[in-house]
Order: structure tokens, then sequence, then C-alpha cells
């Protein structure tokens, strides 16, 4: 067996750990021989094929440097959509285990197919996905033809929903409806994190004002900002919405309605040929392909990250069903206050001040083995989804997300807000958790874009908590009140009536660990 000194990959080892499946790290560590090597670079290859699918665009065409901080204003129309009736498809499915998990990644898969390959054909991008949701990007163009782009890609999208009014399952016939919102603005995308854990955010007014047109749209139909509606109101006819929106009206015939704007848009990666298979030629390209994997690792969770390496060979994760505890943190201050900028340096600080936030929640959650999923937009200001119990479960999960939704708090109550003009921005939260049923999987198309996610109406409940929760507030559900009760204080609300819940809820405040006895 070789010593650190006389191994091949001694130099690289430290960076090889996080990013080799086990069998085949020891195998590579204690029999260094070309084909271990060539194994090695392979599985890498492989490895950075499907992370590539997992970062946006605009990440992996343009990888920054490790840890980078950077950000960018871009313009264009924005289109953000909601799915509806997953949850009790969810719930009929759950019922029949491992099945019943792959037929749901089935059916979500092939919704998520249609609409990311109809966003594509009509000119658009994939930002994000958010759960079950889509937030894309129709950049604006010579012809300034973007919000009809969006407006036409939306419409068509809602026609392909149809093959989703009926689904058939053992526990009889589910529908999925969808709400698309669209508005046309200036918006800041940015790189934020540290070289372990990385994420790309989308800042502003706009990506509010997108959010917004999507929750008040009506499923089956397409919404529009008055920004947007005054772009187009000469190509569609529209019916006034609540909120000064308006919704289009599809009377358009295929004909009028119109090719694909353009053709289908593939991200394909170049090839990467192994033309030297020395020893020395081999370590050399591990090092390369290392370079590139280890950037784009670090915008993907590392428990997350971990599933994908120890699965890189089936290039897939499988499906479950846990019972997630689920954190949502809206950071409140940061995110709106980029429109108020007015130098590229007041951009520098409100960036640099999310990137310092988002590393020590980051480092909050995975110190007490949660996960950092994701970071979008809400009403009112920058959502942070944490999860609990998957990938890796304990049995004190809900507790360690109690513990670290305290420590969250406690950290955005100590952070400075970035100087903007003579003024100082105020930062703030909103927290809310909940436990229950769950769906994971990877979302999105099998061999494209996709990400891990969990789904479900734990998640719901548990942003709805956090909407509903005072700054610096942390409301908690029952289940997690009866879970948590023992070791951290706590006040009951009452019931209230949540958004999807036939009866009123429980509410809870979480406080802040026990008082031991004796203690002052």
């Amino acid at each position: 067996m070789p010593t650190i000194n006389e191994s091949p990959l001694a130099a690289l080892e430290p960076r090889l750990r996080g990013l080799l499946p086990a069998d085949l790290y020891a195998a590579a560590w204690l029999d260094p021989t070309p084909e271990n090597l060539v194994s090695v670079f392979e599985h890498l290859r492989t490895l950075r094929f499907i992370l590539y699918d997992y970062v946006p665009r605009q990440v992996s065409e343009h990888l920054p440097e490790p840890g980078q901080v950077r950000h960018e204003w871009q313009e264009g129309t924005l289109m953000f959509t909601d799915l509806a009736g997953f949850t009790p498809l969810m719930e009929a499915n759950a019922a029949r285990g491992s099945a019943g998990a792959e037929t749901l990644l089935s059916v979500l898969n092939k919704y998520f197919a249609e609409m990311l390959e109809t966003i594509s054909k009509s000119g658009g991008l994939l930002l994000e996905f958010t759960g079950d949701a889509l937030l894309a990007v129709f950049p604006t163009n010579k012809q300034g033809s973007d919000a009809k782009q969006a407006v036409r890609a939306g419409l068509r999208m809602q026609r392909a929903m149809a093959e989703f009014a009926e689904i058939e399952t053992d526990q009889g016939m589910f529908s999925l409806g969808m709400r698309v919102g669209i508005h046309s603005g200036r918006f800041l995308t940015a790189d934020v994190g540290a070289p372990r854990r990385m994420e790309h955010v989308l800042l502003g007014q706009a990506v509010h004002d997108t959010k917004l047109a999507e929750s008040v749209s009506k499923t089956g139909r397409v919404n529009l900002t008055k920004t947007t509606f005054e772009r187009v109101k000469e190509d569609f006819r529209f019916e006034a919405n609540e909120a000064d929106h308006m919704l289009v009206v599809d009377d358009l015939s295929l004909e009028e309605l119109g090719e694909y704007e353009l053709v289908l848009r593939g991200r394909r990666l170049p090839t990467v040929l192994l033309l030297d298979r020395s020893v020395e030629g081999l370590v050399n390209s591990i090092e390369e392909s290392l370079n590139v994997v280890e950037i784009l690792a670090s915008f993907v969770p590392s428990a997350i990250l971990r599933l994908l390496v120890e699965n890189a060979a089936q290039r897939e994760i499988p499906p479950d069903f846990p019972r997630p505890t689920v954190v949502f943190v809206n950071l409140i201050g940061l995110a709106e206050s980029v429109d108020k900028t007015k130098t590229v340096a007041d951009v520098d600080e409100v960036v640099g001040s999310f990137s310092r936030i988002l590393t020590l929640v980051n480092a909050a959650v995975e110190a007490r083995g949660g996960v950092l999923k994701k970071v979008t937009y809400h009403l009112a200001g920058s959502d942070m989804m944490i999860f609990f119990g998957t990938p890796n479960s304990h049995t004190d999960d809900p507790g360690r997300a109690a513990d670290a939704a305290l420590a969250i708090r406690e950290i955005i109550r100590d952070a400075i807000g970035p100087m903007i003009g003579k003024k100082r921005v105020n930062i703030s939260c909103q927290i809310g958790i909940a436990r229950g049923a769950g769906f994971s999987g990877e979302i999105g198309e099998p061999r494209g874009r996709r990400e891990f996610n969990v789904l479900g109406d734990t998640v719901n409940t548990a942003a709805r908590l956090m909407a509903r929760a005072e700054r610096m507030q942390i409301l908690i559900t029952q289940a997690i009140y009866q879970d948590i009760a023992q070791k951290f204080a706590c006040d009951a609300l009452g019931a209230v009536s949540l958004k999807g819940k036939a009866a009123p809820t429980p509410l809870f405040q979480l406080n802040g660990p026990q008082q031991k006895e004796g203690a002052a």
C-alpha cells in the first residue's frame, strides 16, 4: 500500500475526498494503477455532466472563481409558474411506496420536460426551480419582442396542460393545473457565498412583481403586470384582473399563435478526450477535471452532492417519500434594496452583505445536519428553504431544525446592513417550521436541467407560517411543538386559517431553549 508521499494522487487527494464514491476512492488510493485512474477520470467526467445540468446556464457557461462574489444587471421579461393540484396527487401515490414515488416522479418530470421545452423553443431560459414552480427569463432583444415571446410561451404552456387534466391512479382521477405570471423589467443576478457553498440568486423589484403576478393569477391563465400589458396590448385580448393585472384571453387559432420563435437550444459540454493514459497524464487530466467540477459542485448543498457522487454511475437519485422538517426563512431588507442603489459600490455592498449572511446561515444549517436547499424570491424578500430529515435523517430532526432557526435569527439580528447613500439598510427575517409528509427526487428533465428537491404540503405549510410570522418571529406547527416542547420554550398562539387547510391550524411561537433549573 502506498504511503501518502508515494501515491500519484497525494497532491489531489484532499480535493478528491468529497467527489469520489467511497469504493472508487478506496480502490484508487490503494491501487493507483492506470486502470483505476481512468475510472477516476471517467467518474469526474460523468459528475461534471450531472452538475452542469444542476446549475443555471449563467453559472455553467461563465464559471466564477472559487468563492468569487459577482453580480450583473439584466433586462427582459420574467415568467413565474406554479403548479396546482400536486399535493392530492402526491398523497394518492404515497401509499404505494417506491412504485408510487416512481409514478409521481414520472408525471412531474413529464410536466417539467414539456414546460421547459416550450420555454426554450419560445426564446426563454430557465433561471431556477422553486419546488414545483419555475422562474424563466426571455432576454431583451433588438426587436423588443421579449414580452410577446413570453406571453406566447405562457399560452402554449397552458394549452399543453390539457395533457395533465386527467391523471389516472389506483386512488382515482387527479388533475394538475398551472398559474402563470409575467412581468418585464430590470433585475440583478448574483453569485454569492463561499468556496464551500455558493448560490445563484436574483434580486430586485422586477422579480417580486413577477411572483406577485403569478400569485394573483388564476389556474389555467396567463397573468400580466401593467408594465408588460402596455408592451403587448395590441397583440392579444385581455380581461381585467385584481391588483391592476390583466389576464390574457386565449382565443387564438394555431396559425395566430404562430410558430416557435427559436429552435430548441441544447446545453452541451465539449467532449473531454483522454489522450495520455500514462500515470502522469491521467493525474493531469484528473486535475483539469477537478478545476471545473469543484466550482460546479460548490453550487450544490453538500448532502445532495454526496447523493450525486454516489449515484453518478446510475445518473439518477431514487425518489422517496420522506417525512421532512422544513424551515422557511424570509430575509427582509437586502433583496428589495438593490433597486435603490445608485452606484456599483452600492450594489457591491448589498451583494456582499447577502453573501456574508448566506455563508453564515449555511454553516449554521450544515452544523446541525440540515440542507440549505435554495434561496429564491418571496413577495416580501428572499426565501431560504431549509430541510432536515432528507437525504440524511436523525431521530431529533425537529429539535435540530428549531436550534438552527434560533441560530439563523441571531445571525440576522447581528447582521449590519449595507449603507446605500447615507442610509443603512435594516435587515430582519420571518421564519416558519413544519413537519410531515413530503416527496423528494430529481425534479426537471431526466437528462437535462434538473435539481434534487423536496415538495409537498409540508413545504407549503412552512412557507405559509413564514409569511404569517411577524418580523424576527419563528412560528411552528403543533407537530413541531410536541416534538421539541421539553427542550425549547414555546407559546401557544391559538388556531388560524391557512390557505389550503380545511380546518384552523394551531400555531406556536418558538422563543428559545428551555431554561435549566437553577439558571438565572
